[in-house]
């Protein structure tokens, strides 16, 4: 407490005494009033040494500093820069620019040569460009444009706001440089990315400290030329610290992890200390490398110099531990960890995610104190990536009632998931939704919006999103051309190839994938084989499996089988299970009952716990009446615990997925199905429809395999939609497996007796029936 007996007796060097002992705020108070009540405030000196403490002083807040400021009133030169210097401080530069324009409003004219540096300093934390060109301005018009410090400044100013141009200007102009002004140009080269530019500068400078080396290697190193920012550094007479870390930082931006590790072991064995920076690019080299037992090396080393608990190398620690599956070191330290911000929920988010523990990741989620767009956008990424689709969705919608604007890698999980669950009016509102914020559609976003269109069966709306692309890239194209392709529109796919190939653009591997797709599809045997030729010869692309996979379908679907199991048997690879599957399916679909009897046995034996062949085998057994082998084929399933994937279709109505399977009597609506279904057959009786009873291979008398038929899984969804979804619009429905002979006659005339549109995507390819046909034109 300060006697109120010295009230008058005060002066400078009380003044002084008494804010070597002042640590709050109410002793400051104390000696405000002291200074107010004995008119000390009235000097200029003791306002100044007043001012300077108020604004040095973390107890003190801006604003309250401001009121004594405005309350000065005998103002100079040092009082006005004190309170411009403590706006820019605390992150308010536009406060100090009001207060200049105050100043000149009333005349003042308190400029010295600190003012405008002060003030451009501020025009660059605020990236303030045109307050900026306003004080160069007064700056020339004031003739401060020759003081070195202000040339500096301005130079950093124009190279901060992407005016580099304008910072070589004012650098060229200036009568005076030290060497802060080529390192501050040479800075705005860095912070532009210009590399021939600042490499010009570089060699033009009478003298080159260690910054201006440093600021090169970093620039090298983010513009990729790595191996000129290692020349640079070998160069180097001086290294620091920054150095060396600038170089090693280069190396794990390029993903030469190798190099980075080896560099920082030299840095290491050399002597030279490490600090926090250095430790974290180092353990993002170990992550990249999944090399765990050298990132708990590295962790040692942090622990042993005293860095374990800086919160970002807490956090880097955490992903470390959690890319390379260690997820429970990751944990303990996120449990342990005391300085834990928003970066470390979010890395322990990804670790659990990262290793499949999405119900650990979901519960920390819920438990965030705060969350972010890149928290709601890993956790609904996570449900995305292990095929939670729903729960997607479900997430999303809890994001967007929160407030909280999605980004493109979120927006690119939730389309994925509206194509898989077929959910094409969800998919049609987020791309509304992505046009009415003006979100940039990328090319990864673009194709993922192409995708969900094209296997929603809605080709005019991916058409339109590829057309609407500023930038297209090859799997832009390619999801065009497998979307025609499986939408039955085969001449507009190869058209768009051809047109692909126009515009430059050079097919990948994936192309071709879909382009072979595409004339499998209408059993263009001959084009098929010249574009694999094609591949090969012209573009020097490798066939793959699924290129050799789609050939042998294309043999095999056009009654080729003899020729598709030559192309087999000469692969330079083992074929996969989709390869032989097509084989043995081509069997079943010409007659080849021989063949496909002996590659069946071959292949259970290969594959015994695959449901696919033994159903294949099975049928084709059922085929030819030979029900000893059928009951054979059955009791082997049984034996090694193989069960038969059950017919699934899924159908979207009202924003709401519904799911049904074979036979199917949960519905909550099954009365109205069971209702439309009868009406179903009625109208097909009159059309002259008889149910195709040979698709159901089974032992069993003829009513009961028609009472079968009509429980199949697209069935069932066909009847929901006729009552629950409105024409005009089509009924889309997704269906797991490969769709039926009797299923697709039904549904052809389904669409002529009711007079809908039905699209049914089936494991292989799209089925549009519309009046009475489709456009697979019963090729599938």
């Amino acid at each position: 407490m300060i006697s109120t007996n010295d009230i008058t007796t005060i002066t400078l060097s009380d003044l002084d005494t008494l804010f070597l002992q002042c640590r709050n705020l109410n002793f400051f108070n104390q000696v405000l009033c002291q200074t107010i009540c004995t008119g000390l405030i009235n000097d200029a000196y003791a306002a100044s040494r007043i001012l300077k403490f108020s604004t040095d002083s973390t107890f003190v807040h801006i604003d309250y500093s401001h009121k004594i400021f405005t309350n000065v009133q005998n103002s100079n030169g040092f009082i006005w820069n004190t309170m411009f210097r403590a706006f820019v401080q605390r992150n308010r530069p536009r406060d100090s620019m009001f207060l200049y324009k105050s100043m000149i409003k009333d005349g003042l004219l308190c400029i010295d040569n600190y003012t405008y540096p002060i003030l451009i300093q501020g025009c660059s934390v605020g990236f303030a460009e045109f307050e900026g060109r306003e004080l160069h301005g007064h700056v020339v018009k004031m003739g401060f444009e020759g003081d070195v410090y202000v040339v500096n400044n301005l130079v950093n100013m124009y190279s901060v706001c992407g005016r580099v141009g304008d910072a070589r200007k004012v650098f060229d102009e200036s009568p005076l440089r030290d060497l802060v002004s080529w390192n501050s140009m040479l800075a705005g080269y860095v912070l532009g990315g210009c590399v021939e530019e600042a490499k010009l500068l570089f060699g033009m400078m009478p003298r080159r400290n260690v910054i201006a080396s440093n600021s090169m290697i970093v620039l090298l190193g983010k513009c990729g030329r790595v191996s000129e920012a290692r020349q640079l550094f070998n160069d180097m007479e001086e290294k620091d610290l920054v150095s060396w870390t600038a170089l090693i930082s280069g190396y794990e931006q390029n993903m030469m992890y190798e190099e980075a590790f080896d560099l920082f072991l030299t840095m290491y064995n050399d002597g030279i200390s490490v600090d926090e920076v250095v430790i974290v690019a180092v353990l993002s080299a170990c992550s990249h490398l999944s090399s765990i037992r050298t990132g708990e090396l590295v962790h040692s080393l942090a622990v042993k110099v005293g860095f374990e608990t800086y919160v970002n190398l807490q956090n880097a620690l955490i992903h470390m531990y959690s890319i390379c599956g260690d997820v429970f070191s990751a944990k303990k330290l996120f449990n342990t960890g005391r300085y834990l911000d928003l970066i470390s929920w979010n890395s322990m988010i990804s670790g659990y995610i990262k290793c499949g523990m999405l119900e650990n990741a979901r519960a920390l989620f819920d438990k965030m104190p705060e969350k972010d767009v890149v928290s709601w956008s890993s956790m609904i990424s996570g449900y995305a990536q292990f095929d939670k689709f729903s729960e997607t969705l479900a997430l999303f919608h809890e994001m967007q009632c929160a407030g909280v604007k999605p980004d493109e890698t979120t927006l690119v999980s939730v389309v994925s998931a509206c194509t898989q669950l077929a959910a094409l009016e969800q998919g049609k509102w987020l791309d509304a939704y992505i046009r009415k914020n003006g979100l940039k559609v990328n090319t990864i976003l673009g194709t993922t919006l192409i995708n969900m269109y094209m296997k929603c069966g809605s080709v005019e709306n991916a058409v339109e999103v590829f057309e609407g692309m500023e930038e297209k890239g090859v799997s832009s194209w390619n999801a065009l051309i497998l979307g025609f392709a499986i939408n039955g529109q085969v001449g507009k796919s190869l058209e768009t190839f051809e047109e692909m190939k126009k515009c430059r653009v050079v097919p990948n591997e994936i192309t071709f994938v879909a382009v072979l797709g595409a004339c499998r599809h209408m059993g263009l045997v001959e084009e098929g084989r010249r574009y694999f030729d094609s591949m090969v010869n012209e573009y020097n692309i490798e066939p793959n499996i699924k290129h050799y996979g789609c050939l042998v379908d294309l043999l095999g679907r056009s009654g080729l089988v003899k020729a598709a199991e030559e192309v087999i048997n000469t692969m330079p690879m083992a074929p996969d299970v989709a390869t032989w599957g097509a084989l043995i399916g081509a069997c079943k679909k010409h007659g080849d009952k021989e063949t496909g009897e002996r590659i069946g046995r071959k292949l259970i034996q290969l594959e015994p716990e695959h449901d696919g062949f033994h159903v294949l085998l099975s049928n084709i057994y059922a085929s030819k009446g030979n029900w000893e082998n059928v009951m054979e084929i059955r009791g082997m399933m049984s034996q090694h615990g193989v069960v038969k994937t059950p017919g699934c279709s899924v159908i979207e109505a009202d924003g709401v997925v519904h799911e049904f399977l074979a036979g199917d009597k949960s519905h909550p609506r099954m009365e109205e199905i069971d209702g439309m279904l009868a009406e179903m057959g009625r109208r097909l009786k009159r059309l002259g429809y008889t149910p195709g009873v040979g698709e159901v291979l089974l032992d069993i008398d003829e009513e009961e395999k028609e009472t079968n038929l009509s429980r199949h899984s697209e069935k069932l969804a066909i009847a929901f939609g006729l009552f629950a979804t409105s024409g005009p619009a089509p009924i889309r429905i997704i269906k797991n497996l490969r769709i039926c002979g009797d299923c697709h006659a039904a549904a052809k005339l389904v669409s002529e007796a009711f007079d809908r549109e039905i699209v049914i995507r089936d494991r292989h390819r799209f089925h549009h029936f519309k009046h009475g046909s489709c456009s697979c034109m019963d090729y599938w």
